[in-house]
């Protein structure tokens, strides 16, 4: 897992099944992934066995452009890989299975977009097996959410071993990311006939205002 969507609906869902193979159903509550809510799904099997929504994100629908309950998740993709995609799903009710996977998006318009797909296993009794799970855009392009995704093919599948997955999160190294405020502006120099001016990183910040007479 790379995305923090999918690493935090994934700590959530390990915490509640506490060992067991999934949590229960009853035990999801929404508020404790109320910042993830957005982006997460829940599906469950329809008369023909076939993977549905039951339950869509608001972002995740804008993303497709439209409402996605009760609309079959393997019609997302591309007919070549619809058949892995609900073998997948299968998996997940019958085995519980925790599943990764990585996809190309296509809008209408013709723009692409990476995509990572976590799917989890929920008890919801013999008769009602669940899927919880959350999809993460890699990039957060400026037409998403307003040129719907018409068009998916798979990069790559994952069949997540929960006990190992949490060591290896628990391993990952944390990288510092540069602070997003600027520098201390420092004394002012003599900048050319521009005259006095701050370097702020990569910029030259000019001392102007106007000044009433």
């Amino acid at each position: 897992m790379n995305l923090n969507g999918s690493i935090a609906l994934f700590q959530y869902w390990n915490r509640l099944r506490n060992g067991r193979p999934a949590p229960r159903r009853t035990e999801i509550e929404p508020a404790d992934i109320k910042t993830l809510l957005a982006d997460t799904f829940i599906l469950e099997k329809d008369t023909r066995g076939e993977a549905v929504f039951r339950l869509a994100g608001t972002r995740l629908c804008a993303t497709y452009g439209r409402e996605l309950k009760g609309f079959s998740f393997p019609s997302l993709w591309r007919e070549k890989d619809q058949r892995l995609v609900s073998r997948l799903m299968q998996d997940v009710f019958e085995r519980n299975a925790a599943v990764l996977v990585s996809y190309d998006g296509t809008s209408r318009g013709g723009y692409a977009c990476g995509f990572e797909l976590l799917a989890l296993p929920i008890d919801g009794g013999a008769e009602h097996p669940r899927c919880l799970g959350v999809v993460s855009a890699i990039q957060k392009p400026f037409w998403l959410g307003a040129d719907p995704i018409a068009d998916a093919t798979i990069g790559s599948v994952r069949v997540i071993d929960p006990d190992k997955e949490v060591a290896a999160l628990a391993n990952r190294t944390t990288i510092a990311a540069p602070s997003l405020a600027p520098a201390e502006l420092g004394r002012p120099q003599a900048h050319g006939r521009f005259g006095s001016a701050r370097h702020v990183r990569h910029l030259v910040v000019l001392d102007g205002g106007r000044k009433d007479e």
